[in-house]
């Protein structure tokens, strides 16, 4: 799996304002700005992302994804380098 597929997955499932995918086939960071996490805990939120993946998770297609999840509001706080 490429960090574009990863990312079009997630897409796929979730609308995003933004999205970043990095990694190396097997491990994975992603940062995820969506509406849809607007009143979500983070658990619920990375419960949701999981979910766009679906069976790729359950077979270790993808081993491990270390995700940062946004609101759109929370997103344009955050400092940009």
């Amino acid at each position: 799996m490429t960090a574009e597929e990863l990312q079009s997955l997630i897409a796929a499932g979730l609308p995003c304002e933004h999205i970043e995918v990095t990694g190396d086939g097997r491990h994975w960071a992603a940062v995820i700005v969506s509406p849809a996490f607007e009143g979500l805990r983070a658990i619920k939120r990375h419960q949701a992302v999981y979910g766009t993946l679906g069976q790729r998770i359950q077979n270790d297609e993808v081993h491990a994804l270390s995700m940062k999840t946004f609101t759109p509001a929370e997103w344009a706080g955050q400092p940009r380098n």
